[in-house]
């Protein structure tokens, strides 16, 4: 019973050493702990898990593309695209620049093929959010975004708002 006991208290402080949230305010790049993205989505808080947070960078004809992207364990994730990208900076997200884009996705994890997306820019949305890259590095990147999205099935609109990446390249 005494082994049991103390293997129990091993086990409740692995569990809550586990579910501490980091404290590094990622710098410049807003409040993102190391390896995730935040956002508040229509106000309620967002925080992509670090193992579902990853940064990619491509280069295809002398085009660099940029792409962040976060989930939780609740289905919903941010994915934020930027092309071409030119070193850190501002990039709008508008319906004139429709390479940098960003997503915000609800997946109903029950029922996959209920999931839902909104996408920005849309139709005629002229300029609806924006991407700042404050820092990055060749292992992350670092930054704060904004966007209104709209869901093509039924066109309600999701506002993202205080956004912050701190996420390592892949």
């Amino acid at each position: 019973m005494k082994t049991f006991k103390i293997l129990s208290l091993f086990l409740f402080a692995g569990l809550v050493l586990a579910s501490c949230k980091k404290d590094d305010d990622g710098g410049n790049g807003g409040g993102a702990g190391e390896g995730t993205v935040t956002a508040k989505i229509n106000g309620s808080t967002f925080t992509s898990l670090e193992i579902a947070t990853v940064a990619t960078e491509v280069t295809q004809a002398g085009v660099t593309t940029v792409r962040i992207q976060g989930s939780n364990s609740d289905g919903l994730g941010i994915v934020l695209t930027i092309s071409p990208y030119e070193g850190t900076g501002t990039y709008e997200i508008s319906d004139a620049s429709v390479f940098t884009y960003a997503t915000y996705i609800e997946t109903d994890i029950n029922n996959p093929l209920n999931s839902q997306s909104w996408n920005a820019p849309f139709e005629s949305s002229g300029v609806v959010g924006e991407i700042k890259i404050s820092e990055k590095t060749d292992t992350k990147i670092k930054g704060t975004f904004n966007f209104t999205a709209k869901n093509p099935d039924d066109n309600t609109t999701k506002q993202i708002t205080e956004g912050s990446f701190n996420a390592n390249f892949q």
